[in-house]
């Protein structure tokens, strides 16, 4: 997982302007990715002679974000016409649907150390070309387990994209400008799933309303998951465009290269020299965490450690992921036309954007916790109003018009909830909670119970909705209500607090 380090001194600036950057590298303090950490840092204000090509380079590197939310929610436009294609149940559906995950967890837990050996712009192709591979792979299977092994291997690209994009933003940004530069990884996912809602959505239109219908010599799911060749290879050009971190090449040796880096980055004005010194020196007195290292308290893991896979399955257990893998499919078995489904989908997709925004907005204004506990109860009231509607009986294969107007509006709500708390606020204090010395570790540990939950959810939803969809969206609604005072008793606030103050 990503490790960042920041400038802590609050010493009032001197006359020489470098001297306080030679302080501190003498002194070697870490510094962290997050926004408020860069701004107590005492970082400069002045924006870079390049800031627009800093921007351009994020952007880029955010491309495997936009990759991410993409092919997450793609395949909620193909599941019924796989079940139709390949005559399968809902148990075998829902495994080839959430099989991705399994890769999800591999490329996430081997990113940072392929990164660390050839460098974070090979790591970006490397996915970039799995993307592309998977897209292909996907959109002509053989059969079916040749479509789970497509999904396997762009789950392994996604994996590698959520660790290697945010590492490398907080890597090239300069600090005063990382935290709003490292938000660009969720704004690109948010906007990935958007567009693949809406791409989607588009060809199911072109093919006269069927996911199986001809389009372009195949059928219409095929060309929804083959249209990903076209960011993913998008997302290849674009690595070749930018540079390497100069963490990763101050760590080869290539001392040249990484100061003419941070000058294209970070303006001519800052000391080079000084910022190269700063930078080895944090890279020297890093510790490497272990897995033994979470180990103590009553309960196996340290009580720290607990929170923070709480937090993970918390944020999973609501339910979020069938609001992107099935939504389509949670509608049209409702009675909602095909259509139809696939629009709400889209516009369930530009309310996540939204309230991601907002949680940009009021995460570091309100603090972690309030945001947490206002979407917690917002997801209650929406979910609980959701399982109401599905209680009732379908007339004529549909929902009654008031329960399908309530249910619709229920799950905006729902994920406008989530969207603008949990969805930011757990990544946010997954990375700010933990003491420095086990933070790398208990990071990969909480990351890995988030893909576990994720799996459980994604797999278990088709088998549970076929039983009892109102009894499903209890559960869910239950989860969300049991976040409350998991928050309210085990989660401390991390807002304006230093790295170095958690333990």
């Amino acid at each position: 997982m990503q490790r960042c380090f920041y400038l802590q001194d609050q010493a009032p600036r001197r006359a020489d302007p470098h001297a306080r950057q030679r302080r501190r590298a003498a002194r070697g303090v870490h510094v962290t990715s997050t926004a408020q950490a860069a701004s107590k840092s005492g970082a400069p204000t002045v924006p870079p002679d390049h800031l627009g090509h800093v921007i351009f380079i994020a952007a880029a590197a955010a491309m495997g974000g936009f990759l991410f939310g993409y092919d997450s929610s793609v395949i909620n436009g193909a599941v019924e016409a796989i079940r139709g294609r390949y005559d399968i149940g809902s148990a075998a559906l829902a495994q080839v649907i959430a099989i991705a995950l399994i890769g999800c967890a591999i490329g996430a837990a081997t990113a940072g150390r392929i990164a660390d050996r050839i460098g974070r712009i090979r790591c970006m192709q490397i996915a970039a070309v799995l993307f592309t591979v998977s897209a292909v792979g996907s959109a002509l299977p053989f059969a079916l387990w040749d479509l789970a092994f497509w999904r396997v291997v762009g789950g392994f690209a996604i994996g590698m994209a959520s660790v290697i994009g945010p590492a490398y933003i907080a890597e090239v940004a300069p600090p005063a400008y990382r935290g709003r530069l490292g938000s660009f990884q969720q704004a690109a996912i948010v906007v990935g799933i958007a567009v693949s809602q809406l791409v989607n959505w588009g060809i199911l239109n072109a093919a006269d309303g069927d996911q199986r219908g001809e389009l372009l010599g195949l059928e219409a799911w095929q060309v929804m998951l083959g249209v990903m060749v076209i960011p993913a290879v998008l997302y290849g050009l674009l690595s070749f465009a930018i540079p390497e971190s100069p963490r990763y090449l101050l760590s080869v040796g290539k001392r040249e290269r990484a100061r003419a880096i941070l000058a294209e980055v970070e303006g001519q004005d800052v000391d080079l020299d000084a910022r190269v010194d700063e930078i080895e020196q944090g890279m020297r007195s890093e510790t490497r965490s272990s897995f033994r290292d979470l180990l103590g308290g009553s309960f196996f893991f340290k009580p720290i450690v607990w929170v923070g896979i709480g937090l993970s399955v918390f944020q999973q257990f609501v339910g979020i992921n069938v609001a992107f893998y099935y939504s389509a499919t949670l509608w049209q078995s409702v009675g909602v036309d095909p259509s139809d489904s696939f629009f709400y989908s889209f516009t369930t997709s530009i309310i996540n954007i939204v309230g991601t925004v907002i949680a940009m907005i009021f995460v570091d204004r309100i603090g972690r916790r309030p945001l947490a506990i206002i979407g917690s109860v917002g997801m209650v009231i929406g979910l609980a109003l959701e399982a109401w509607a599905f209680s009732s009986d379908l007339v004529d294969g549909q929902l009654p018009a008031t329960q399908g107007w309530v249910a619709l509006i229920a799950a905006h709500v729902f994920v406008l909830f989530f969207a603008l708390s949990w969805g930011v606020v757990v990544w946010v204090m997954l990375g700010e909670m933990f003491p420095n010395r086990i933070r790398a570790a208990a990071l990969g540990v909480a990351a890995a119970a988030q893909w576990i939950a994720n799996w459980a959810i994604t797999a278990s939803f088709p088998s549970l909705a076929d039983w009892n969809l109102s009894a499903t969206y209890v559960i869910y609604t239950v989860f969300a209500a049991l976040s409350i005072p998991f928050v309210l008793r085990f989660v401390k606030e991390t807002k304006g607090k230093r790295l170095e103050e958690m333990g």
